[in-house]
């Protein structure tokens, strides 16, 4: 299971999962465009590299959310997919996804949240995150 979502009253919670680091924050890019989208397949039809830099994994993660939202809004560009590459507190994305012009009625996503946030390395050696985002 690459994510899931959970119940929250009135925002978007959801958890992402990978056996490292980068492929909870790639994975969490697939839930963020399963919820903008409902669902809809998103296409990979253009590229886009941005970086995002943290002061600990939570803030990074909560920094990169927030560049997905950035993108969306301010440059009709929804990620579909994504390579990442994390350094310390400083992240690379390839993203991979379409021009919000393409797709009918999208939700929207208002902004990250701290709360209830949270990035850990599981027993097994996997990784964990929860986010949840106000819409």
């Amino acid at each position: 299971m690459k994510y899931k979502f959970l119940e929250h009253t009135a925002d978007i919670k959801f958890q992402s999962y990978g056996k490292t680091l980068n492929e909870v924050f790639e994975n969490s890019v697939l839930a963020v465009a399963e919820y903008v989208s409902r669902g809809k397949k998103i296409k990979a039809r253009k590229g886009k590299i941005i970086n995002v830099t943290g002061n600990d994994l939570e803030s990074l993660f909560y920094n990169f959310l927030d560049e997905l939202i950035y993108l969306i809004d301010a440059e009709s560009f929804i990620a579909a997919k994504a390579k990442v590459t994390i350094f310390g507190y400083n992240l690379k994305a390839e993203l991979f996804g379409d021009s919000t012009n393409n797709y009918k009625d999208l939700d929207h996503i208002k902004a990250a949240t701290y709360a209830e946030m949270y990035i850990k390395k599981l027993p097994d050696e996997n990784w964990e995150a929860q986010a949840v985002m106000d819409v």
